[in-house]
């Protein structure tokens, strides 16, 4: 399948810079997959399509302030340092820009020496491995120092570094932030589960994959990522009663999406308490097992999560649901407007 299948047309005004005052203020298209059809609401919306007994399912992922700006020690070269996930203690997986100025054994300095990093080892696209070196508590260091990792598109500043959290956000890790939660408040979240929508977790730490692009010609020849996920036994055992029951099971998110299909696909369609590293890649043509339903944003051209929306509605589908909300002047990506998948 060529990749360029999954090419769309995008003005950059309607790539949204910056997140709404409100969370749950966005707007939101709701596409049918049996009906077809699609409908143009508001996120607060989202309750109406979901029923007792179903469960909605969110990746408490919190994000690291990853992204560090250092300088080399031998030149004074100004270096970009996105922190990925860490390796073992004070070994860290990144990416580094400009890469080429960094070798085996270059030494980054931050934050006048409150934090050195040193190269240990390179890899293709721009990833390296760092040690750390610092005195103190290093989540505390990297509080100071380090900045939300925005992604390239987002050319403004945030101000408020909790607004790329989502509310529910606990375990620190993510190089990037689950963006699909971005539309959930608290008082959202009660709304939901008092109509007896019950509501669980799952993590997966957001890494390499989100950053790398799909740069073959084919879907078949890309290579995902590994992230890390975790499920806990008492969630896995509610979101097979929910099945069990004739509930449905709808993801918040494409992290949430491979974290439960994962395991799904390992243990033949049912959830158990899992935890290790995902590299799963959905495109069409995929058989879900796990999920019922979607919730998710507006994504890149020729991205691997445009592939795992049109692999759950249908390709067609989803370029026509895409043409729509371009029609209708929709906010698109991590700070954008949102979609819902039935």
């Amino acid at each position: 399948m060529n990749v360029e299948d999954f090419n769309f047309d995008l003005p950059e005004q309607l790539i949204a810079q910056t997140p709404l005052k409100d969370r749950s203020a966005s707007r939101l298209l709701v596409l049918d997959r049996e009906q077809k059809n699609t409908a143009h609401r508001f996120f607060t919306d989202v309750v109406e399509y979901l029923n007792e007994g179903d469960c909605l399912v969110l990746n408490d992922t919190r994000v690291l302030p990853a992204r560090i700006y250092g300088v080399k020690k031998d030149s004074g070269a100004n270096i970009e340092v996105l922190l990925l996930h860490q390796q073992e203690k004070d070994r860290w997986e990144t990416l580094v820009k400009p890469a080429k100025r960094v070798k085996v054994g270059t030494e980054i300095i931050v934050g006048d020496g409150k934090l050195r990093m040193v190269c240990t080892a390179k890899q293709e696209h721009g990833a390296c491995t760092f040690q750390l070196n610092y005195n103190g508590i290093f989540y505390e260091i990297l509080e100071e120092l380090g900045e939300m990792p925005l992604p390239p598109y987002i050319k403004k500043q945030l101000p408020e570094k909790e607004r790329y959290q989502t509310v529910y956000a606990k375990e620190t890790g993510s190089a990037a932030a689950p963006t699909a939660g971005l539309h959930f408040t608290e008082e959202l979240l009660e709304v939901i589960q008092k109509k007896g929508v019950s509501v669980k977790y799952i993590t997966l730490h957001v890494g390499l994959g989100t950053f790398r692009p799909v740069s073959v010609n084919t879907v078949e020849e890309h290579r995902m990522h590994a992230e890390y996920y975790h499920i806990s036994q008492q969630t896995a055992d509610d979101l097979n009663a929910t099945k069990r029951q004739g509930g449905k099971i709808i993801a918040v998110g494409t992290t949430t999406t491979r974290t439960l299909e994962t395991i799904a696909r390992d243990n033949n369609g049912k959830l158990k308490a899992s935890s290790g590293w995902t590299d799963i890649f959905i495109y069409p043509p995929y058989s879900f097992r796990a999920i019922d339903g979607l919730v998710t944003n507006f994504h890149l051209p020729k991205s691997t999560l445009i592939m795992l929306v049109s692999s759950f509605a249908g390709k067609n589908e989803i370029l026509q649901a895409y043409k729509e909300a371009v029609e209708k002047q929709y906010r698109f990506f991590s700070f954008g407007d949102a979609m819902l998948i039935i």
